[in-house]
């Protein structure tokens, strides 16, 4: 599977195109709205992928581009609070006890460390979760379906689903291991680097969108999946 996503954007015979699209979004991720764009790309890539359509989808129709990506980043930014209210938490508890002495440190650090290690934790559990959260979304069209404990305990705690997301986790990985790499040269790494990250956590969430679609029993042809993106936005 990691060998099929990692040639699935090149299935399109104008994937260049697509590349350069997203690797620009993604280097000017930082402005907010090219990161919302490819959120919505991500998006279609999941229910695209998750019906069994190889065909890579296309930056176009930009207006319904945004709106997935808008729910999209939504979604992912709720899953993505727990973590950083932990950090800002710990750091206020460390900031309390921080005082004169060594006995003091000893308890700064302790608190760092295990806030640390939950923010970690925790941060990793919504790393696990987002991009089920998304394919739920993909598929039924409602932000609410991001949320639905229901549909997402069955995926989060199969083997398909969590060999997935450890595929798709292993290519950004080494995506990240490249960008890291390619920053010895100065603006190197940044440049080219989000054009890899781009390729990359497409490959991922092509492997995710065939895992939910296998969980899911989903086709090409399923009437109910085709008609989840023209379902109401909330």
């Amino acid at each position: 599977m990691i060998s099929e996503s990692l040639s699935y954007l090149r299935t399109s015979d104008d994937w260049v195109k697509t590349v350069v699209i997203g690797g620009l979004l993604t280097l000017l991720g930082f402005l907010v709205v090219p990161t919302i764009l490819v959120a919505g790309y991500l998006v279609r890539v999941l229910r695209a992928t998750m019906h069994g359509d190889e065909t890579p989808p296309r930056f176009d129709d930009w207006g319904d581009l945004a709106g997935d990506g808008v729910r999209a980043f939504v979604i992912a930014v709720v899953y993505g609070l727990v973590p950083a209210v932990l950090i800002g938490v710990t750091a206020a508890f460390a900031g309390l006890a921080a005082g004169p002495g060594p006995r003091s440190g000893l308890i700064v650090g302790g608190v760092a460390f295990v806030g640390g290690l939950l923010a970690l934790v925790v941060g990793l559990l919504a790393a696990y979760i987002i991009p089920a959260a998304l394919a739920n979304y993909a598929e039924q069209g409602s932000v609410r379906a991001g949320f639905a404990v229901g549909d997402l305990r069955p995926i989060l705690t199969s083997g398909t689903y969590a060999t997935a997301w450890v595929m798709g986790f292993a290519v950004v990985f080494v995506a990240a291991v490249v960008t890291a790499l390619l920053n010895v040269v100065p603006l190197l790494g940044t440049v080219v680097g989000a054009f890899v990250s781009f390729y990359a956590i497409t490959a991922a969430y092509y492997i995710v969108g065939h895992a939910w679609g296998d969980l899911r029993g989903l086709d090409l042809h399923d009437d109910e999946g085709e008609m989840g993106a023209e379902r109401p936005a909330v």
